[in-house]
């Protein structure tokens, strides 16, 4: 949180014990591979874009990034993904997904550069 000081915060994110003591959320159930919760997410992301019209949406991965950046270029809303520090040869499912519309898209170890592409940014450990 203290990256976010002085600015205006809120989070979209899973329905957990530790999630539920953030203090400005939007709790979601766990997307998983269901098409149908992929779908319900997006239109309640959707909802909550619109109220809450935020020019950034950082994210560290999981399935709940890709309705969030598709939205987000829709709604030209600048976007910045952090790969997942555990991968360190591989890059994930989310990360190929939403390289394409990601404003910065930051790796956290040189290898997964050349597994993406020519936006991605190395910038040492990040989280």
């Amino acid at each position: 949180m203290e990256a976010f000081e002085g600015h205006e915060t809120f989070f979209i994110t899973y329905d957990s014990v530790r999630t539920r003591e953030l203090e400005r959320k939007y709790l979601l159930a766990n997307i998983g591979k269901n098409p149908w919760r992929m779908m319900t997410a997006t239109c309640r992301m959707l909802k909550v874009l619109r109220r809450e019209k935020p020019r950034l949406i950082v994210s560290t991965g999981s399935e709940i990034a890709i309705p969030a950046f598709y939205l987000a270029k829709l709604l030209r809303i600048k976007t910045i993904f952090i790969e997942s520090w555990t991968r360190v040869i591989r890059p994930t499912g989310t990360g190929r997904i939403v390289y394409p519309v990601s404003d910065l898209f930051l790796v956290q170890w040189e290898a997964l550069l050349a597994k993406y592409g020519k936006k991605a940014r190395y910038e040492g450990g990040v989280l």
